[in-house]
């Protein structure tokens, strides 16, 4: 097989071109059809790959240490205990250090400029497993879920995102949405849309693919779209006080069976997880018994219902990364 993106790094969905980001769709759908008829082919065999992990988590380590042993090569994680990133040695001397024992990294934390200066100084290809700017891994297994759950092609599909849009998940769903052609909806108080920049940047990708971008503070601008995005409220790292404020801001924001009925009889509902949906969770328990709401983002009745296509998702993280990985370490 051709790896045409061979050697890059895979740092935030604007370093690739339109076709480049629709290629690692088709990659990964190649891969999981493989995975799934028994027929995989082992591209990375013998690598070595490391996991740094500065935050939890539960889809993208996992998905990276199965997609990496699906196709033969091994995985060393680094949580903030097991290295001395940060504390002891800088991200410079880290980068130097892995970039001659590893194939390839993966950065999962806070700052994207850590995973860009592991880039630029390991000398091998780096992953972006999440910053608080963008989240490229996700984005690949958002648009192959809608992908797979629609019967129109991805240029002619819609989707909205509702809730704080000003970090990884709004901006990397409106670049993506952008370079993929489709009709994207941020439905957001003005004071959690995505910042002005990234919104430029995607009305110039929109531009070249026939994309339609609309910012709104209106929630019936859903109307018509063939999937629903939210994400958590609150997110990793943020202190608790923030929560007044966010379920004051954020509440008509919350996707109930109402809202999911005004995007359509057929809008699907999504969400890159972890979900705050019931009180089967500290956090569930703390929102039910300090705001009366049984779930926060997302009503249990739409996680749990019919059109929740949220565990196809989570599954799609897996080989979406195997595309990534194979796409740039392949051989």
């Amino acid at each position: 097989m051709d790896f045409p993106l061979h050697g890059r790094s895979f740092l935030r969905e604007l370093d690739f071109t339109n076709e480049e980001w629709a290629y690692f769709l088709d990659l990964a759908l190649d891969l999981k059809n493989a995975k799934h008829a028994g027929t995989e082919v082992q591209y990375l065999r013998g690598l070595n790959i490391a996991l740094i992990f500065e935050k939890m988590s539960t889809r993208t380590r996992c998905a990276f240490e199965v997609a990496a042993a699906d196709q033969g090569a091994h995985t060393t994680y680094l949580d903030p205990s097991g290295s001395h990133l940060g504390y002891k040695e800088s991200v410079a001397d880290t980068a130097r250090v892995l970039g001659r024992m590893f194939d390839g990294i993966e950065y999962r934390g806070d700052d994207q400029c850590v995973v860009e200066d592991l880039a630029h100084l390991s000398g091998v290809p780096v992953f972006n497993g999440l910053t608080d700017l963008w989240h490229p891994t996700q984005m690949l297994a958002d648009a192959l879920t809608m992908k797979e759950h629609s019967a129109k092609p991805l240029s002619e599909t819609a989707f909205a995102y509702l809730g704080d849009a000003r970090f990884n998940m709004g901006r990397s769903l409106v670049i993506s949405g952008a370079m993929l052609g489709m009709k994207v909806v941020i439905a957001a108080p003005p004071q959690y849309q995505p910042p002005a920049d990234v919104v430029d940047e995607a009305r110039v990708r929109a531009e070249q693919s026939g994309a339609e971008i609309i910012i709104t503070d209106d929630v019936e601008a859903i109307a018509g779209v063939d999937f629903v995005h939210t994400d958590m409220w609150v997110s990793m790292g943020e202190d608790e006080a923030v929560w007044d404020e966010r379920v004051s801001s954020l509440l008509p924001y919350r996707v109930t069976e109402e809202v999911m009925n005004l995007a359509g009889p057929d809008a699907k509902f999504m969400h890159c997880l972890p979900s705050v949906h019931d009180n089967m969770t500290t956090v569930g328990e703390q929102v039910l018994a300090k705001y009366g709401l049984m779930g926060a983002e997302v009503q249990n009745a739409v996680f749990e219902g019919p059109r929740s296509v949220v565990f196809d998702q989570a599954e799609n993280r897996l080989h979406t990364i195997k595309a990534v990985m194979v796409a740039t370490l392949g051989r």
